[in-house]
């Protein structure tokens, strides 16, 4: 009887052992904590070829030359930086510009297809980005060299990638300073801007006269049938001032769609504190550079010169974005 006990006895030993081991064993390699959600880097795009170093080859219609030219994506996004800003800029200005280029080109080339055939995107500013070649210099290369491969993604797809160059001190949602007709994006919000004090005056403030003929032209080409008017007024504004629509007589039009009619480097955005019609010429007078979607570059210049990061200036004028590398 005493054996028996005495055996069982070890056995519940032995056990409580075995117990006291496992409990103090490392967990195994395989139970990972799982990584956070939205996180994970989306496809390249199928059309897109994929050259050496794994990195994409676009299809470049090369406006200034008339010539489609197989480039690296990264030699592309080069020249948009150096088109789209001064190379003397800050450096971190520089590699925010960088990261929100190639995910423009990213998501342009998932979701749009080029005017000219046969492209996956083009040099034609009206298009998709500035680009300018000439004003590349040892900068730049640095700045995109430093961000390669760089892309802001939310909910695992490319953003649309919006810049522009001044704020007037306030960015603008999408249907305000777009006229986006899809839903506003869950990335894009309305931000203070500190534009930089060094921007150039004209941009900052600005005053910009058309005739009767280039508004009437403007009107026709948004398909308008406005044949005379004799008054023009600001209309409704949106949230960060910006004017939504202008009103010819009666008649609303869309002040964002219209900037563009009548050419977006004269009427520079759609800020604007007057409108004066005397009957032959219309004088506005406004503020900022562009349509105030995203990052501002002077707003990006004035945070890289107090010694804010890429990534931080980028997530300051989007939310909840993801900065992922994906080659």
């Amino acid at each position: 009887m005493g054996g028996i006990f005495l055996k069982k006895k070890i056995l519940i030993l032995i056990l409580l052992a075995l117990l006291l081991l496992s409990s103090c064993t490392k967990p195994s390699k395989f139970t990972e904590p799982a990584k956070k959600p939205g996180v994970s880097p989306p496809p390249i795009p199928s059309k897109i070829s994929m050259g050496e170093k794994k990195e994409p080859v676009l299809k470049v219609y090369v406006k200034q030359t008339g010539k489609i030219e197989s480039m690296p994506i990264e030699k592309y996004i080069t020249a948009t930086v150096a088109g789209e800003i001064k190379n003397d800029w800050p450096m971190e200005a520089l590699k925010a510009q960088a990261i929100l280029a190639r995910s423009y080109v990213l998501n342009f080339v998932s979701t749009k297809t080029s005017k000219y055939p046969g492209a996956d995107i083009s040099t034609d500013f009206e298009e998709a980005q500035a680009w300018n070649p000439a004003n590349i210099n040892s900068r730049i290369k640095k700045a995109v060299d430093e961000t390669r491969g760089e892309v802001a993604v939310y909910n695992n797809k490319y953003i649309d990638a919006w810049f522009h160059s001044h704020a007037a001190g306030q960015t603008a949602m999408a249907k305000e300073g777009l006229n986006y007709k899809k839903p506003e994006p869950p990335y894009i919000k309305s931000v203070k801007s500190n534009d930089s004090p060094d921007a150039p005056a004209d941009i900052k403030h600005w005053t910009v006269s058309f005739t009767k003929q280039e508004i009437a032209e403007a009107l026709q080409k948004m398909g308008l049938n406005i044949k005379d008017f004799k008054n023009i007024s600001i209309g409704t504004k949106g949230a960060s001032g910006r004017t939504i629509n202008l009103n010819f007589d009666k008649t609303s039009v869309n002040a964002p769609d219209f900037r563009i009619a009548i050419g977006s480097e004269r009427l520079k955005s759609t800020m604007l504190d007057s409108v004066n019609y005397d009957g032959n010429k219309l004088t506005i007078k406004g503020r900022g550079f562009g349509h105030g979607v995203g990052m501002s570059q002077w707003g990006a210049y004035q945070m890289a010169k107090q010694g804010m990061k890429a990534k931080d200036i980028i997530m300051y004028y989007f939310k909840g974005l993801n900065i992922v590398k994906i080659w």
